[in-house]
């Protein structure tokens, strides 16, 4: 009942396909990546890069010796499998305490790679945020965790620096109702605590084509991020962008069927990468999961500027558009919440007075 997955994990994509126009870095496999044309991230280099913004990815670790990420890390921790250690217990790299990967655990690389892996490197692929850092922290292992473990690696991602948290993970069917009716707080409150300090929490909808984001995306101070295709469709098994307080965006997450090119291309732990989509250090996935980074990454772009947490969320909701809409910006529907982000719009967005 207290276990957590990450959503996407399990959706590899399968067969290669002719790549359509994507972003235009030295980076090889940038010309697949149509996702940061969606939200369009290369207009917004132009003004901010993320640099000296720290992105924690609170998910199944990082390879933390991935050429295409291994300078981009900033010290992590790991909260899960330390037994009768005190926690945190290890560094937060995919393979754990026990130093074995498991299928599941590449998953928090691939969300890594999508926030902010090196970009025109001549190496692999392009980050959304090219100079942000990433902080990795395992609370996951073997695609399950506790929701103590990740309460605690929220407390210890803001402490230690993070201006962002990407949550890629949530709740099984069912414990929603449990946190909603406060018999499990830990996370609820470690997003408060996060929110208190200006930290943004940025968390993937799920996978259950379900009517409301699903929790930890659902608590209040969270953005919840639903999941599109590469042709600005709502993804088919993304739960609904609906949350009461209208916290929610969308963002690429990839088809979520058996074409690579389809799906979303990142870093995976060196020599993980599927037969099928060709790649040994690279492979693409589809989910919530991938979505929730592509926004963690604009994010990034926007601390950069010096906007503070209410800024950069107002940028971030308000700049979002609706390809169903005219173009209409910051409009909430069920599909899109407030629509799709855009980066180049979100650093273009006038501060906001407070």
């Amino acid at each position: 009942m207290r276990h957590a997955l990450p959503f996407g994990a399990a959706l590899a994509a399968l067969l290669l396909i002719t790549p359509a126009a994507a972003a235009s870095t030295s980076d090889p496999l940038s010309d697949r990546q149509w996702g940061l044309d969606q939200i369009r991230a290369e207009r917004a280099w132009e003004t901010s890069t993320g640099a000296g913004v720290v992105i924690a990815v609170v998910d199944t670790g990082v390879d933390l010796t991935h050429p295409d990420l291994r300078t981009k890390l900033v010290a992590g921790a790991t909260f899960v499998g330390c037994g009768k250690r005190p926690a945190p217990c290890g560094d937060g790299d995919w393979k754990g305490v026990d130093g074995v990967g498991q299928p599941s655990d590449v998953h928090g690389t691939h969300v890594a790679g999508i926030a902010a892996a090196r970009t025109n490197n001549r190496t692999g692929v392009a980050g959304v945020a090219p100079d942000a850092k990433v902080m990795p922290v395992k609370v996951l292992e073997d695609g399950t965790g506790s929701f103590d473990d990740i309460a605690k690696g929220i407390r210890w991602s803001v402490d230690h620096g993070a201006e962002i948290i990407n949550l890629s993970l949530g709740a099984l069917p069912g414990v929603q109702a449990l946190v909603l009716t406060g018999v499990l707080s830990d996370v609820q409150e470690a997003i408060s605590y996060a929110s208190d300090r200006g930290v943004a929490i940025v968390a993937a909808a799920g996978n259950e084509a379900a009517p409301l984001c699903d929790t930890p995306s659902f608590d209040r101070g969270a953005l919840c991020v639903a999941a599109t295709d590469r042709n600005e469709l709502k993804a088919w098994y993304s739960n609904l962008a609906f949350k009461l307080d209208n916290k929610v965006v969308a963002a690429p997450g990839g088809a979520g069927l058996r074409n690579c090119n389809d799906n979303v291309w990142s870093t995976v732990p060196q020599g993980t990468g599927s037969d099928s989509c060709g790649q040994a250090d690279y492979d693409a996935f589809a989910g919530t999961s991938m979505a929730a980074p592509h926004v963690a990454g604009v994010a990034a772009l926007l601390y950069a500027q010096g906007r503070d947490l209410a800024d950069v969320e107002n940028a971030l909701l308000t700049t979002a558009r609706n390809p169903l809409l005219l173009g209409l910006r910051g409009v909430p529907t069920l599909l899109y919440g407030r629509g799709i982000v855009d980066a180049e719009a979100a650093v273009a967005a006038p501060r906001k007075i407070t």
